[in-house]
């Protein structure tokens, strides 16, 4: 079946009571703190290569949002300040200090308000495809933002419109008219997570906070300039229908010195699920850069 959930590593999911929220989460490996964060209907699973591929080298954190996957969705403030808060609540709780962050489109915006709000917590950001960095989105997530959409997203992410929806591409493919990569897969489960009342009213609250009928209303290209003590690394699939590529390009000259913008060939909004190898190894490669801040001295 289209989008069926084939995780890729034995990590195995835990849950933690924190101040606002009960998330679940994974922590694998040892070595360098890495926390993933995902996007809009998004969860942990949307890094099961990286959590599998990347905790040989460093210890790999992914986190369901609240309002996503299996953490709480109970209703209350689901802005970026407030889901970057619960990650930093996270990684205190974990006993973490400091960490490499990575985020997934709107993960992107979560990533970079952490950075904002809690600069001495982040050593690197790594931005995939992230939103945040200027007006233009993907029609269908502009539509979230219309009244009534409510009302519609049950009957689209209902069992019988996906199964009739499943079977076209299932055709499609077969024909070799249409190709699914593995973010199409993981986006396409994603989509589904809002036939649930209760994620559908998280995504909805999250999403209008971010996202109007023009595009996206947060933008947080003039605090870029601002973010001088952390290497960045920017990765865009080269055929990303979401986001566009160009924002990457627009962004580059307000990013700290020396950030990479790496285009994946043939990739989509999910780059680091349609080619997890070169995502794997364009990584490492950041993080075997010299960091831009001097390095702390370890707590005794």
């Amino acid at each position: 079946m289209i989008g069926d959930d084939v995780s890729e590593t034995k990590a195995v999911p835990r849950i933690r009571e924190l101040a606002s929220h009960r998330v679940r989460y994974v922590d694998h490996g040892r070595g360098p703190a890495v926390v993933l964060i995902h996007g809009l209907m998004g969860s942990l699973h949307d890094w099961d290569p990286q959590i599998a591929g990347l905790s040989d080298r460093f210890r790999v954190i992914a986190v369901d949002l609240p309002g996503h996957g299996e953490s709480d969705k109970i209703p209350g403030d689901y802005s970026l300040s407030a889901h970057a808060a619960t990650v930093r609540d996270l990684l205190t709780a974990l006993d973490i200090e400091s960490v490499t962050v990575v985020g997934h489109s709107y993960g992107g915006g979560v990533a970079m308000q952490m950075l904002y709000l809690f600069p001495r917590m982040v050593d690197r950001i790594c931005l995939i495809a992230s939103g945040g960095l200027g007006q233009d989105v993907n029609p269908v997530l502009r539509a979230a933002s219309l009244p009534g959409s409510g009302m519609a997203i049950p009957f689209a992410a209902s069992t019988a419109s996906r199964a009739v929806v499943g079977s076209v591409l299932g055709v499609l493919t077969r024909l070799r008219l249409f190709r699914l990569g593995a973010g199409d897969r993981r986006a396409w489960r994603n989509f589904a997570s809002i036939s649930d009342p209760a994620t559908r009213r998280a995504f909805l609250s999250t999403a209008r906070l971010v996202i109007d009928y023009r595009g996206q209303t947060v933008n947080a290209t003039r605090l870029l300039a601002s973010f001088t003590d952390a290497r960045a690394l920017l990765v865009w699939g080269e055929r990303d229908a979401i986001i566009p590529l160009a924002h990457a390009h627009a962004v580059r000259d307000y990013m700290p010195e020396g950030t990479a913008i790496e285009v994946v060939p043939g990739a989509g909004h999910f780059p680091h699920l349609d080619e997890p190898e070169h995502f794997d190894t364009v990584f490492r490669t950041f993080m075997a850069s010299p960091a831009v801040r001097p390095e702390r001295p370890v707590s005794r």
